[in-house]
């Protein structure tokens, strides 16, 4: 596959309003609903597919919320190519990540603890792209990653993603 250009490929100008935000707290997360996603560490040489969101203007790993009838890997499929137009196939397990101390807040008012899995997404076909959930889309290496504001429960996963250290695994406290 072809190598993709460095650094952000894409970009909205006029995005939707900035309305989900977060909250932290000691276990808030035992205020909210569960909510199971998953995402995919999609590399290209060094450099790490990321998605800036249209909803709070972060940057993320591509992922979504798990459909019902669905495999965690195949969700984290689907989302890429649903936020990017990028098609993938998820080839490993890299990690399953959770925070009790935050909680994602909803426009619509719903309030969810994320429980998400993170996988090795590899490039099929297609080229990154933006979509009505991403306003900017890149490709970074972990310098450059490590500059950008990205959403809590992302950022301890990207020395995994990255390739760099284990698989991810919460450890209790």
């Amino acid at each position: 596959m072809a190598s993709a250009p460095r650094g952000i490929i894409g970009r909205v100008t006029d995005s939707a309003p900035r309305q989900t935000t977060h909250e932290y707290g000691e276990r808030i997360g035992a205020t909210a609903v569960l909510r199971v996603g998953a995402t995919a560490a999609v590399l290209d040489g060094d450099r790490l597919l990321l998605t800036r969101r249209s909803d709070n203007g972060e940057w993320c790993l591509p992922g979504g919320g798990m459909d019902a009838g669905e495999r965690p890997a195949e969700t984290a499929e689907r989302e890429v190519l649903e936020e990017t137009g990028l098609v993938v196939r998820a080839t490993e397990l890299l990690g399953v990540y959770s925070n009790p101390d935050v909680v994602v807040a909803y426009p619509d008012g719903n309030r969810a603890q994320i429980v998400g899995i993170l996988f090795r997404g590899e490039q099929v076909e297609g080229t990154a792209g933006l979509s009505g959930e991403v306003t900017e889309v890149g490709w970074f290496t972990a310098a450059e990653a490590a500059e950008l504001t990205l959403i809590a429960n992302h950022v301890p996963l990207l020395p995994t993603a990255f390739g760099t250290d284990r698989p991810y695994f919460n450890e209790p406290r």
